[in-house]
């Protein structure tokens, strides 16, 4: 599937709707995506779309459906890698309400072993970053060399590399802890160059529920797209024109 902004404007989409961390809240999502269709919209998803809300299992559906139909996207959040990582064996860190929750809701679903199997397949295809023109979304923070390179491919199915990581974890601070996890910094949006927007969710910097912009000293924007859906507080979504094609870098 191309996602070029003519190839989207060649399949009917007029613009793109931009969603935030999902964490386990289906209605939100549907209801994300219901907009979406009724628009034109083609919808992009920032990543972490499972763990701490009711049911993780129904968003995992809808997002299948959504790349079935080749109406949407998904990023590779820090959650979502870190699901792949547990369901194919391996020991991770998380608190309850996190993955293990996710992984019991996969359990008691019916359709559970389906769903494990694709998340498997689909999380380990994810793009870890997504460049169109002047816009680019990752999950969780932006680095220099995301506009230099393609993201890897299988990025999650990986070990992160030092540009993958920043996608999908942020900048933290050496040995600094909050709570016993490191201490998130944002540094690096002083470095976005002028021109350039990067959404973003990963961080919940919203005060009043709405995703919260801030601009670097060079001139780029940040917005951060996490209003805490999953986590007691909601879902956000913004929409944007297609950027013009004299926008796109290779």
């Amino acid at each position: 599937m191309k996602l070029d902004p003519a190839s989207l404007r060649a399949r009917g989409f007029s613009g793109l709707r931009v969603v935030g961390d999902v964490h386990g809240e289906p209605d939100a999502l549907a209801s994300a995506i219901r907009g979406a269709a009724e628009e034109g919209l083609f919808l992009l998803q920032l990543g972490d779309l499972t763990d701490y809300g009711p049911d993780s299992p129904g968003v995992l559906r809808l997002i299948f459906n959504l790349l079935d139909d080749e109406a949407g996207l998904f990023l590779l959040g820090n959650h979502d890698h870190k699901l792949r990582r547990a369901l194919t064996g391996a020991r991770v860190r998380s608190p309850p309400e996190a993955t293990p929750r996710t992984l019991e809701q996969l359990h008691a679903a019916p359709d559970g072993p389906a769903l494990a199997a694709r998340a498997v397949a689909e999380i380990a295809e994810a793009p870890a970053w997504w460049r169109l023109g002047p816009l680019l979304f990752v999950h969780a923070a932006f680095h220099k060399g995301m506009l230099l390179q393609a993201p890897p491919r299988e990025a999650g199915a990986r070990k992160p590399d030092a540009i993958t990581s920043r996608a999908l974890f942020g900048q933290v601070t050496g040995g600094t802890t909050q709570e016993g996890y490191p201490e998130r910094v944002l540094h690096w949006v002083d470095s976005i160059p002028p021109g350039l927007t990067v959404y973003v969710g990963h961080d919940q910097r919203s005060r009043d529920g709405r995703p919260w912009e801030t601009r670097g000293r060079l001139g780029g924007r940040a917005i951060f797209m996490d209003t805490g859906s999953g986590k007691g507080g909601h879902l956000s979504w913004v929409d944007l024109p297609l950027p013009e094609q004299r926008f796109l870098v290779a």
